[in-house]
């Protein structure tokens, strides 16, 4: 029997409005309408280089097996930077960057945010975009030195500092957090998305570790000033660019992380480095034991395959590298930041140079749940990267730090090639340093070839492993790294000049 024609307009009304909605889920990347969008776990902690992981440092001997599994499972990033700071406290403009996907001077706490940053911008913040998505938003984080109006946006906060020596004092204790929000959403039957931002305290000084692992790391939560720490054989070697001095002032004097740290304040001697380092791995793997216990968890509920991990840290740090303790530098040790990736569609046991940002997080997590990203997000999205379209999403990196005298810091890479420039104490200190990175990956300078650092670290660098910036032959990369470097600086409006850059433009 023939349907009515009335009836047949309206199944075709039917299915015309079917195939719309159709189209528009698979331009969102969904391949139905009742596609199941992804979840995303972001994971953070507190000061870690990327060569604290065996991932980028094979000589070390921290033991992360969860993070290894999720690299072995996903993609590792080899160029992920966090853009730089105007304040000491490193960590606070680099959580307003993964938060807001706004550039370094264009922060609500910039110096000229009046007129560079869009007034109530914590409205088009991480969470608040999600939560306008349907996501569920979730956060457990350190307090302070982060970017407040925008943590208060995620529906669930369990916020607090947590640098102790105990599951209740230390990194357990968020993990507890993100275990009690997932049960809650399983206990409710809860199938709404989710972005849970999971966030850790450590290894962030002091660094507290959990009696067992210390000695695993022959190191000891060391509080006399006036004494060395005990020296111990099982302490993690010295970094291979160690330095008991830097060759010049950093600019910053005075500086906290560099003198006042409990248990190394100003030392720079080797059982102080391989103790603090000890430290820093007891604590790095009491977080990767926290983050196996949540993913064992979502595995549990059947979320684990349907949900991007990421893995970052907010800065990198320095620990006796060239000499330095802190995180106010710009060698790739604390200038770069650990990054992994797990989840749909991302190729397991990948690695990708990337050229990647923190604040490129916000752009990138919307364009992976198909969610528009706010106006004011400059950040690009390296989803591309994350599906083996394309290797890497900008060919320049610009990074700062003018945390101490002014103007400070500055860097700039573009492929192989690395300038750093300092302008710092008044005039006082006016250095430039020039590196080959893919000859020279450690940034050694001509200190490191001296007989008494390579005994102590085991590595003797060639003769070209050094600081090129005064070497003739290289004069012509110099004058075009410089101009790189003041061409980023205008772009991205960098409010000072270094003592050897025209000041109203090139």
């Amino acid at each position: 029997m023939v349907a009515p024609i009335h009836a047949q307009h309206a199944v075709t009304d039917t299915m015309k409005r079917f195939l719309i909605l159709l189209g528009a889920c698979v331009a969102l990347g969904f391949t139905s309408p009742a596609a199941t969008r992804p979840n995303f776990l972001f994971i953070l902690v507190d000061d870690q280089s990327p060569f604290d992981l065996r991932l980028y440092n094979p000589r070390s001997t921290l033991a992360t097996p969860n993070i290894d599994r999720l690299a072995e499972g996903g993609m590792v990033f080899d160029g992920a930077y966090h853009m730089g700071a105007f304040v000491g406290a490193v960590c606070t403009p680099s959580r307003h960057m993964i938060m807001s996907g706004r550039t370094v001077w264009h922060l609500p706490i910039s110096p000229n945010a009046d007129r560079l940053c869009p007034p109530n911008l914590e409205t088009n913040t991480l969470a608040a975009v999600f939560n306008r998505a349907g996501y569920d938003t979730m956060r457990t984080c350190k307090q302070g030195n982060s970017y407040e109006r925008a943590n208060r946006q995620f529906t669930v906060r369990h916020d607090a500092t947590r640098r102790g020596d105990t599951d209740e004092t230390g990194s357990a204790w968020h993990a507890e957090q993100v275990l009690a929000y997932l049960e809650e959403r399983e206990a409710a039957h809860d199938a709404d998305p989710f972005l849970i931002y999971f966030g850790f305290s450590h290894p962030h000084d002091p660094r507290n570790g959990k009696t067992d692992l210390l000695a695993k790391y022959g190191a000891a939560n060391h509080t006399d000033r006036d004494t060395l720490p005990p020296a111990n054989p099982a302490a993690p070697g010295l970094p291979v660019n160690y330095l008991a001095a830097h060759p010049f002032p950093h600019g910053h004097p005075g500086l906290r992380d560099e003198v006042s740290v409990n248990g190394v304040w100003d030392r720079r001697d080797e059982r102080t480095m391989r103790n603090e380092l000890g430290r820093e791995y007891a604590c790095s793997e009491n977080i990767d034991t926290q983050i196996g216990r949540v993913l064992r968890k979502l595995e549990a509920m059947g979320e684990l395959e349907n949900t991007y991990i990421f893995y970052t840290a907010d800065h990198g740090i320095a620990i006796g590298r060239h000499g330095l303790q802190g995180k106010q530098n710009l060698y790739e040790h604390t200038w770069r930041v650990p990054f992994i990736v797990r989840g749909p569609g991302i190729t397991a046991g990948a690695r990708v140079q990337g050229n990647i940002y923190l604040l490129d997080t916000l752009a990138t997590l919307c364009d992976l749940a198909g969610v528009q990203p706010p106006d004011s997000n400059e950040g690009r999205s390296f989803k591309p990267v994350l599906t083996g379209a394309r290797a890497t999403i900008r060919d320049v990196l610009y990074g700062v730090y003018c945390g101490g005298t002014k103007p400070g810091m500055r860097s700039v890479r573009r492929g192989d090639w690395k300038l750093i420039k300092y302008d710092v104490l008044d005039g006082q200190v006016r250095e430039t340093q020039l590196f080959n990175l893919a000859e020279n990956p450690h940034e050694f300078l001509a200190e490191h070839q001296a007989p008494e650092i390579a005994a102590l670290t085991g590595i003797q660098p060639e003769a070209n492993q050094v600081n090129l910036a005064k070497d003739p032959r290289y004069a012509y990369k110099l004058a075009e790294m410089e101009r790189l470097l003041l061409t980023e600086m205008q772009r991205l409006d960098d409010p000072y000049r270094l003592w050897d850059q025209p000041v109203d433009g090139p």
